[in-house]
C-alpha cells in the first residue's frame, strides 16, 4: 500500500515538475507594439470612392435599398458579395464622400469604411536593373533534396528549412496566396492547388499573369524531391490562389479585403500577403482582424521603401509583418523596418554574390516569365515578398504539427526566431529602430518546439489528472492493480501521441505527428480542429465498447486521462483552433471535455 502510494506521489510531482518546466517555455517575453485597427489614412486617396464592408446579415437587397435612400449605387466588385458583403461607393466630389463616409461610419449595419486605396506588389517600387535573373538547371545529385538547383537555394538554409523537414513538411494545410494568382508551372506538378478566386476579373479562373504570386507560392510549396528545379519551404501544403492584383501588379483594397475573407472562409489556416501600401484602411484592417478570429495566420510583407516605416496590411496588429535579410544575415537595403516588425527572413539581394556561388543572391524559384507569362524559368527575385511567403512556409510547417491558434504560431515563430550572425548590435527590443523583429525564423527549431513542447505539456497534465484520480479515492490499492503498465502505455499514446517520433524521421501511416495529423486523418480537418475530435466523444465510444473486458480496463483508464491531459494542455495554453465553437468558448470546451474523461477514467478504475 506505502509502495502504492510512493508511486503515485511520484506520478504527480513528474507531472507537475512537467508542467512547470514547459509553462515557462511556452512563456514568450518577446512582444511587439502594434498599430491598432483602422489607422488614419497617411496620404492622398482619391477622395471620391469609399470602401464599405456591411455586416454580414445584411442583403444585398437591403444595401440597394439604403444606397436609394442615400442618393448612391453601391457597387459590388465580385460575385462574392452576397457572402463578405463589401461594396465600393462613388461621390460626385471630394465633399460629398467625406459627408458619406461619416454617415455610413454612424450605421450600426456598417462594420468598417474608408477611401477606396490602391495596393501593389512592393518590388514595384525596386529599380529596373534589380529585375530577376535567368538560371539555367544542372545535373540533378541523389541527396535529399533531389531538386538540381537546390544548392542555390541560400535562402531556405537560412532558416534551417532542411532540418526540419525530417520531422514536418506541412501535409494538408491550407496556404492561400493572396497576389497576382498561381500558375500550375512544371515545378508545382507535385503541389495541389485548391480552388481559389480572382478578385480582379470576377472569375474561378486564378491563373497568374504577373510572375510574381508564381514565384512567392514556389517558396511556401514548390514541388521537391522530384529531380526537378527548386525546393519550397512546406512542400506537402496545399495553395490556395486568391488573385487579387492585376496583371500591372496592383489591386484595390476592396478586392484585397475579399480575399482575404474568401481564404478564411474556405479553409486556409495561413495567409501570405506580399503586397501592400502605404494607407492604412478600416476595410483591411477589419478583414485582416476577421481572419484572424476564424483562426487564420496571417503573414505580410513589411515593405521595400527602405524606410522606418512598416506597410500596411503588414503593421496591423493581427498581422504577421516580415523584414527581409540577405546572405549574409543583415537586413537589405529595400527592407523596411519599425516597431512593428515581428521576424525576419530571406528576401535576397540581386545585386551582390556574398557566398561567391556564381549566381546573385535573389531568392530562386520556378515561375512564369514577367512581361511573357506563357513561358516559365527558374527566376531570382529580391524583396520583401519573398521574405514574407519563407515565414508562411514555416507557419504551415507549425500548423502541421498541431499549433493552429494563430496567436500561438506568431508566438512559436518569434520565441523560436534566432539572432543574426553578423549583427553583434543586434537585439530584439530596439523599438522604432528594430530591423528584425525577434529574429531570423527558425523552421527547424520551430517545428522541434511545436512538437516536442506539446507532447512533454499533454504528458504532464495527463500525470496530474492521473495523480488525482488515484489520490481521489481511499481504494488507491484496487486502483493501482487496475491501471497497471497497460494503463500507463494507454496513458503516454493518447497523451502525447507521437509527437517524438517524427523528431526522429519515423512516420506512420495516419498518424504522423501525434492526435492531431489523427484528427486530420478522421476527418480531413487541415490545421483546423474538429470538435468531434476535441471532445470526450471519441475515447468515450471506445470505452463503452470495450468496457465489458476486464483486462483492458487499465489501458482504457489510460485512454480517457490521456486524453484528458490532451484536452486540458490545449485548454490551458491555447494552443489550437476548433472548427465551429466560437473563440472565447475554446478553452472552455476543451476544459470541460477534459473534466468529463477524467471522471469517466475514475469510474472505469473504480469498477
Amino acid at each position: 500500500m506505502a509502495k502504492s502510494r510512493s508511486s503515485f506521489r511520484v506520478v504527480l510531482l513528474v507531472g507537475l515538475t512537467l508542467l512547470a518546466w514547459f509553462a515557462w517555455r511556452h512563456y514568450n517575453p518577446t512582444s511587439a507594439s502594434y498599430l491598432e485597427e483602422g489607422g488614419q489614412l497617411d496620404g492622398p486617396t482619391s477622395g471620391r470612392t469609399l470602401s464599405v464592408d456591411f455586416v454580414d446579415s445584411k442583403s444585398p437587397a437591403e444595401v440597394a435599398a439604403l444606397g436609394r435612400e442615400l442618393g448612391v449605387t453601391f457597387r459590388a466588385d465580385s460575385s462574392q458579395v452576397g457572402v463578405d458583403e463589401i461594396y465600393d461607393v462613388d461621390s460626385p466630389s471630394v465633399g460629398a464622400a467625406a459627408v458619406l463616409k461619416d454617415t455610413l461610419f454612424a450605421r450600426s449595419d456598417v462594420e468598417a469604411v474608408d477611401y477606396e486605396v490602391e495596393y501593389s506588389i512592393p518590388e514595384n517600387a525596386l529599380a529596373a536593373d534589380d529585375e530577376a535573373l535567368p538560371v539555367v538547371a544542372d545535373g540533378a545529385d541523389r541527396t535529399f533534396p533531389n531538386d538540381p538547383m537546390f544548392k542555390f537555394q541560400w535562402h531556405l538554409q537560412q532558416i534551417h528549412t532542411p532540418q526540419s523537414w525530417k520531422a514536418a513538411q506541412g501535409e494538408g494545410v491550407i496556404v492561400a496566396v493572396i497576389d497576382t494568382g498561381v500558375a500550375k508551372v512544371p515545378d508545382l506538378a507535385d503541389t495541389e492547388l485548391v480552388a481559389g478566386f480572382n478578385f480582379v476579373d470576377n472569375t474561378a479562373d486564378a491563373t497568374d499573369d504577373h510572375g510574381h504570386g508564381t514565384h512567392v507560392a514556389g517558396t511556401i510549396a514548390q514541388s521537391t524531391h522530384n529531380g526537378v528545379g527548386v525546393a519550397g519551404v512546406a512542400y506537402k501544403a496545399k495553395i490556395m490562389p486568391i488573385k487579387v492584383l492585376s496583371a500591372r501588379g496592383s489591386g484595390s483594397v476592396s478586392g484585397i479585403a475579399e480575399g482575404i475573407r474568401f481564404a478564411a472562409d474556405h479553409g486556409a489556416k495561413v495567409i501570405n500577403m506580399s503586397l501592400g501600401g502605404g494607407m492604412s484602411t478600416s476595410v483591411l484592417a477589419n478583414a485582416v482582424k476577421y481572419a484572424h478570429d476564424k483562426g487564420v495566420t496571417v503573414v505580410c510583407a513589411a515593405g521595400n521603401d527602405g524606410k522606418g516605416k512598416v506597410s500596411y496590411p503588414a503593421a496591423y496588429k493581427h498581422a504577421v509583418a516580415v523584414a527581409a535579410t540577405q546572405f549574409d544575415e543583415t537586413t537589405t537595403f529595400y527592407s523596411n523596418w519599425g516597431k512593428e516588425i515581428d521576424v525576419a527572413a530571406p528576401g535576397g539581394n540581386t545585386r551582390v554574390d556574398q557566398n561567391g556561388d556564381g549566381m546573385k543572391d535573389g531568392v530562386l524559384q520556378n515561375t512564369v516569365v514577367p512581361g511573357d507569362t506563357s513561358r516559365n524559368d527558374y527566376l531570382l527575385f529580391m524583396g520583401t515578398s519573398m521574405a514574407a511567403p519563407h515565414v508562411a512556409g514555416v507557419a504551415a510547417l507549425v500548423v502541421g504539427s498541431g499549433v493552429t491558434d494563430p496567436d500561438a504560431v506568431e508566438a512559436l515563430l518569434k520565441g523560436t526566431a534566432r539572432k543574426p550572425s553578423t549583427r553583434a548590435d543586434w537585439a530584439p527590443t530596439k523599438g522604432s529602430e528594430n530591423r528584425y523583429g525577434a529574429g531570423i525564423v527558425d523552421a527547424s527549431a520551430a517545428v522541434k518546439k511545436a512538437q516536442l513542447d506539446e507532447g512533454a505539456l499533454e504528458l504532464g497534465f495527463a500525470g496530474l489528472l492521473t495523480g488525482v484520480v488515484m489520490f481521489a479515492y481511499r481504494r488507491r490499492k484496487i486502483l493501482v492493480t487496475a491501471f497497471g503498465l497497460g494503463g500507463f502505455v494507454g496513458l503516454f499514446i493518447a497523451a502525447c501521441g507521437l509527437f517524438f517520433l517524427p523528431q526522429l524521421g519515423i512516420h506512420l501511416p495516419f498518424v504522423s505527428h501525434g492526435l492531431p495529423s489523427l484528427d486530420q486523418a478522421m476527418f480531413g480537418a487541415a490545421g483546423a480542429g474538429n470538435p468531434l475530435f476535441w471532445s470526450a466523444a471519441l475515447p468515450l465510444l471506445v470505452a463503452s465498447l470495450a468496457y465489458g473486458v476486464r483486462s483492458l480496463r487499465g489501458p482504457l483508464a489510460g485512454l480517457l486521462l490521456g486524453w484528458a491531459g490532451c484536452l486540458a494542455a490545449h485548454a490551458v495554453f491555447r494552443t489550437v483552433d476548433i472548427r465551429w465553437v466560437p473563440l472565447a468558448l475554446e478553452s472552455v470546451w476543451l476544459g470541460l471535455n477534459a473534466l468529463v474523461l477524467t471522471v469517466a477514467a475514475a469510474a472505469v478504475l473504480r469498477k
